[in-house]
């Protein structure tokens, strides 16, 4: 925040941060994934915790000079624990892709069937898909949403586990609009003796904020994302049980517990020494997060997310599901005879002020390249203030960009539109001048 140091030493860094600073206030933001930080987070990531190394954890670390950097991390652990109800935290995760990484590299070897959510059905990369670590290394099975419904079938996973035997199975989301029965997936999980993993990175501030079930205290393992949803920094935690309940059939040959063998998978196995600054700001999201106010956050993201759906289909867009239960909807741009159009749709939405991402929906033909869906979410807009007026409103925008995505007359009038709805709701008020 201190931004006339950036000023006095890089002119160039300091006007394309003010130009991104302009770009969101004027704009409406409205991928799920994304979000805007507290001051007080900002200014922890920027905070002197940066200039140190940290290898090891609390206690036992490889470097000197440790003794505040033990406290900022204990506490980033102990405010997690309470705010999630977890026996066991890692805070150490650089992001939600790593943390998914140590978990595996935790319970499973090489090769290894594992279970998660196909990506053209709403899953994420680290579930299985060919080109990432997890579909490369090992061996996913995916499970798919239902054709008709477009909604996850559980006895259709819980046929597919008695078949395959996985030795993890992974509930989560990434662009899936409705709720996951976690207390189901552990069930089937322990029926057929795989770990159950649940990565709640998209909703864990609606789990903390009692808008979603949570994956506590059954779920042996669970990642999170610090952002999206939870509204801190960019990075991720591991949260566990501390026994390991399969140790006897996997694990036999070490005396380590489930928490243990996480942090070795963290440290040493993949990282080296955590971001300080970030476990600080960590630190911080998760107190704003135990406050009254972020559970009507929370509640008001859900119903913004609600209203913004019901005014999408009432102006006659196909959504995946016909709806949401939590933070997204998945616009499916074939019944507008758009196939393929999300890249282009995505840019010209941009033009608009209106920030999407483009995204594959079910059993599209379409490459994920050029797929036939957008994303969006009501995370960022509601922590701008917005209500469900204003979700009518950019409803209302965004089918006038999808309907008239050739003629610049209506892209120009939307994206004024835009500007002038958003001037009421400034996101970092006076940041220049923040001393």
């Amino acid at each position: 925040m201190l931004m006339n140091d950036i000023k006095k030493s890089d002119q160039e860094v300091y006007n394309l941060i003010l130009q991104e600073h302009n770009r969101e206030e004027n704009g409406v933001e409205l991928i799920p994934s994304e979000n805007f930080v507290s001051r007080a987070v900002l200014q922890a990531i920027g905070s002197v915790f940066t200039n140190k190394y940290s290898e090891g954890y609390p206690k036992r670390r490889y470097y000197g000079g440790q003794e505040f950097v033990d406290l900022i991390e204990n506490l980033a652990i102990k405010r997690a624990k309470d705010l999630f109800g977890a026996e066991h935290v890692n805070v150490q995760p650089y992001s939600g892709s790593p943390a998914n990484q140590a978990v595996f590299f935790a319970l499973l070897k090489i090769g290894d069937k594992f279970m998660g959510l196909d990506m053209s059905c709403g899953g994420h990369l680290t579930h299985g898909s060919p080109v990432n670590f997890s579909g490369i290394q090992y061996k996913p099975i995916p499970y798919y949403v239902d054709r008709d419904t477009e909604l996850i079938d559980m006895d259709k996973i819980r046929t597919l586990a008695r078949k395959e035997r996985p030795k993890m199975i992974i509930s989560s989301l990434t662009a899936y609009p409705r709720k996951l029965e976690f207390k189901e997936f552990q069930e089937i999980c322990e029926e057929v003796d795989a770990y159950h993993l649940a990565d709640i990175s998209h909703i864990a501030g609606l789990i903390v904020g009692g808008v979603h079930e949570s994956p506590f205290p059954f779920t042996d393992v669970v990642t999170t994302t610090s952002h999206k949803t939870l509204r801190g920094p960019r990075g991720a935690i591991i949260m566990c049980k501390i026994e390991d309940r399969l140790h006897d059939k996997y694990n036999s040959e070490t005396e380590k517990n489930l928490a243990q063998l996480i942090d070795s998978a963290v440290f040493p196995g993949l990282q080296g020494g955590p971001h300080d600054h970030i476990t600080a700001a960590k630190a911080v999201a998760f107190s704003e997060a135990m406050k009254p106010e972020f559970k009507e956050y929370a509640h008001q993201i859900v119903k913004n997310a609600k209203a913004m759906a019901d005014e999408l289909m009432a102006q006659g867009i196909k959504l995946v599901t016909n709806g949401t239960d939590n933070h997204l909807m998945l616009i499916d741009l074939r019944s507008k005879g758009l196939h393929g159009k999300g890249s282009l749709l995505q840019k010209v939405m941009d033009r608009a002020n209106i920030t999407v991402n483009k995204n594959s929906v079910p059993f599209q033909e379409e490459s994920p390249f050029n797929p036939s869906g957008l994303r969006l979410g009501t995370p960022a807009v509601t922590t701008r203030g917005m209500k469900e007026d204003e979700m009518r409103v950019i409803a209302q925008c965004v089918v006038k960009v999808i309907d008239n995505y050739k003629d610049e007359t209506v892209l120009e009038k939307t994206k004024q539109e835009i500007i002038e709805l958003v001037k009421d709701f400034p996101i970092y008020p006076n940041f220049v001048s923040l001393k």
